[in-house]
């Protein structure tokens, strides 16, 4: 029987191409997204993968909206945690409406999608934990305090999974993006853009299939003894 894998934030970026790169690899998959009704639809629509609408920064309803999943899916067996927003502004003027949001949402977020799956994956002796950071949780970013801080916080929060999982034959791991080529990355000015691509020194941006196919060797059974570790996709600008 096929193993099912949620994403959460599934259905644009770097989630919809980790959603659609599981499904290659014959998982059952099922997409989360927080307010993009059109998007979603759009999505399901074109790759056949389920999408499921619900706040991450919700515990009660992250709970609700992965019974659904389970219910009419099956037991989740891989989680990707990748939903995540943004709120920048320099320290000084960030307000604890700024920060709140963000902590609440990619870093509160991870443990309310990996919590109530946690038991299952315990009883079942398998589980894969993916969450995906950023290299700014590695680090820093000017005006990105709030967004830094949560992205280093799920460093710490896979290390910890990783102790408390391995002898139930769970591994937790993450993946920390450089910048990639997505749709609000492609947006920016293109002077701002060829700021970027100059610290890279690949040359160039990330692709979002680049980081899907991290994402589908650590939901492997090839990955079974890489527990705790964090992959830098950065194309060389930063190193740990």
């Amino acid at each position: 029987m096929a193993r099912t894998a949620l994403v959460t934030g599934g259905s644009r970026g770097i989630g919809a191409s980790i959603s659609k790169a599981l499904k290659a690899e014959g998982y059952n998959v099922a997409a989360t997204y927080a307010g993009n009704d059109e998007a979603a639809a759009k999505f399901t629509e074109e790759t056949g993968i389920a999408t499921y609408k619900w706040n991450v920064a919700d515990y009660d309803e992250s709970k609700a909206g992965i019974e659904k999943v389970e219910a009419e899916v099956g037991p989740i067996d891989i989680v990707v945690a990748n939903a995540g927003i943004t709120r920048d502004a320099p320290f000084h003027k960030m307000t604890p409406e700024q920060w709140h949001q963000v902590i609440d949402t990619n870093l509160t977020g991870v443990f309310n999608t990996v919590h109530p799956v946690w038991a299952g994956m315990r009883e079942r002796k398998f589980g894969r934990v993916i969450v995906i950071s950023s290299i700014n949780g590695q680090k820093g970013q000017f005006a990105q305090v709030n967004y830094a801080a949560t992205k280093a916080g799920d460093l710490g929060i896979v290390k910890s999974l990783a102790q408390e999982g391995a002898r139930a034959g769970i591994t937790a791991n993450a993946i920390c993006p450089g910048y990639i080529a997505t749709e609000m990355v492609m947006a920016v000015p293109e002077k701002v853009r060829d700021s970027i691509i100059s610290q890279i020194p690949a040359g160039r941006l990330g692709e979002p299939e680049e980081i899907a196919r991290c994402v589908a060797f650590l939901a492997s059974d090839d990955s079974q003894f890489i527990n705790g570790s964090t992959i830098s996709a950065n194309g060389a600008q930063f190193f740990v």
